[in-house]
């Protein structure tokens, strides 16, 4: 006979499964590629099974939170399957200490739904992404959009003192050397195996840009050019910090080290240059 704790707990593990059921139903519905539906198929079904084993001790039947099943699936199409589900699963802590309460009572089904788990690791490590393919792409984009320009931002600062000036000559700066990394990256993408040139160039490129434009922003608004260079020193760490979480959450990595990491590499490259732009102005001899 359980107790009302025991019981509570099994209810709560009913619930999770059936939820996370329907949200890998729904997105093996949602995707043409037959490899990840298979993949996602094979998921629900194991969902769906921890469920029933549930309901034999329970004899109930339990509804999904709609809500989990509407934000999990809006988030996975929106940010990528595996980001995700991913996501999903790190927010499942609760599920441990519901197993650690039902253990108590029942040794053996901790170990059951254990296996089960293990097994749907491994089916979602199975799952085939192709924007997880030139995730590397992104991070180069990224990494040198971040360190480069926000130096050279941190210099012009001091150097030309006009927000216009450095917007402009910002711009210019940033948007050539996404060009540049595009090609080098097609250049040398083209002597790997498995990934396409053209679209590793595409990703490197396009991340770079899209971090050009937000770090710039602010000198197109603000007259300020000292605001301008706090929000823009803001806009990096936040750029950091957003896509930081997202490889750590989709690979698997450390989030704190890589993100200190970068944060520290591109505040000290833009500490560096606006010191260097105090020098060429004094140097120079440079009134605007």
């Amino acid at each position: 006979m359980l107790n009302s704790e025991t019981k509570k707990a099994i209810l709560t593990a009913q619930k999770n499964e059936i939820t996370e059921y329907f949200i890998y139903k729904r997105l093996s519905g949602s995707i043409k590629d037959f490899h990840n539906k298979d993949v996602l198929e094979k998921i629900s079904e194991d969902e769906l099974r921890h469920y029933n084993f549930w309901k034999k001790y329970t004899n109930k039947d339990i509804k999904p939170s709609k809500f989990k099943v509407w934000k999990y699936f809006l988030i996975s199409k929106l940010f990528g399957i595996t980001f995700g589900i991913k996501l999903m699963e790190k927010g499942e802590e609760r599920a441990q200490v519901t197993y650690e309460k039902i253990s108590k009572s029942m040794p053996d089904a901790k170990s059951i739904i254990e296996d089960e788990d293990e097994h749907e690791k491994e089916l979602i490590d199975m799952i085939d992404e192709e924007r997880l393919k030139y995730v590397g792409s992104m991070v180069l984009g990224l990494n040198d959009a971040l360190v480069e320009l926000t130096g050279a931002l941190a210099g012009l600062t001091f150097a030309l003192q006009n927000t216009r000036l450095i917007a402009m000559t910002g711009s210019i700066t940033g948007i050539a050397a996404s060009f540049s990394m595009a090609a080098s990256e097609y250049l040398s993408t083209k002597t790997e195996e498995g990934e396409n040139p053209l679209k590793a160039s595409v990703y490197t490129g396009f991340a770079y840009i899209l971090t050009v434009l937000f770090l710039i922003f602010p000198y197109l608004i603000f007259a300020n050019y000292f605001l301008s260079l706090a929000l823009t020193i803001f806009n990096a760490i936040l750029v950091i910090f957003i896509f930081t979480f997202y490889i750590s959450v989709a690979k698997d990595l450390d989030f704190k080290k890589r993100f200190f990491e970068m944060t520290l590499i591109s505040l000290g490259v833009a500490t560096l240059t606006f010191i260097i732009g105090i020098f060429v102005r004094m140097f120079l001899k440079v009134d605007i």
